[in-house]
């Protein structure tokens, strides 16, 4: 059940459980656990997550964030996706401000935000060394990935955040011969669904233009307009 007391089914429950429980990559458990134990100054005296970080937002969203892997210090810490750091400020204002997010911050799991019509996710689900998932890693946590949206099935629109997230959507969704990444880069699927790329929400484009709000708000906004909402 989420922030708006929507029950997700049972299955994506289960779901939830298998990730937030998983030990399979021992470079990414000792990681996780390593940055828990040794916290920024600024967080010391809080409890970290330092688990893999399932998906958050409207069980029946029709538009799906697929971003990297979660934060050392932001989602391995609040134990929600994008939550407690830049890049998950700059994406939940945008979110606000286009009409998915009920707020336009994201500190913790518990502060209240709701998403509607939209889920956040990501490729890899344990915060990785240096932010680069290993390749054995992000193919052995692929399956969630692949589960979790099967199991959404109102998507329309899958929005992958930076080059990474769209290759492994792309494998999931079973693509071949898929248009080269590209902020904007739309890509029609033969269900009806579709693909609509954007930078990622990091602080390396974000502070330095590379990604700014406006580019971020239109993308935001013709994902609404392809998911008819």
């Amino acid at each position: 059940m989420d922030e708006a007391g929507r029950s997700a089914p049972p299955e994506l429950e289960v779901l939830e459980r298998e990730i937030t429980a998983c030990r399979a990559c021992p470079r990414l458990v000792a990681w996780r656990e390593q940055v828990a134990r040794d916290r920024r100054a600024a967080f010391r005296d809080q409890d970290y997550w330092a688990r893999p970080v399932p998906g958050f937002g409207d069980p029946a969203a029709r538009v799906a964030v697929v971003g990297l892997a979660p934060a050392a210090h932001g989602a391995n810490r609040t134990g929600r996706m994008f939550t407690g750091d830049r890049s998950g400020d700059f994406l939940y204002a945008a979110l606000w401000r286009t009409g998915f997010a009920s707020q336009p911050t994201a500190v913790d799991r518990h502060d209240g935000l709701r998403l509607d019509g939209a889920w956040i996710t990501a490729a890899v689900r344990c915060a990785p060394p240096a932010n680069k998932p290993a390749p054995d890693e992000r193919d052995r946590c692929r399956p969630f990935l692949e589960r979790e949206l099967a199991l959404l099935t109102g998507l329309r629109v899958y929005l992958p955040l930076g080059q990474f997230g769209y290759q492994v959507l792309c494998r999931v969704l079973g693509l071949r011969g898929a248009p080269r990444f590209g902020h904007g880069v739309e890509l029609a699927l033969d269900n009806g669904r579709a693909i609509v790329c954007s930078y990622h929400v990091s602080q390396q484009n974000t502070f330095t233009g590379k990604l700014t709000e406006p580019m971020f708000d239109a993308v935001l906004r013709r994902a609404r307009e392809l998911a008819g909402l």
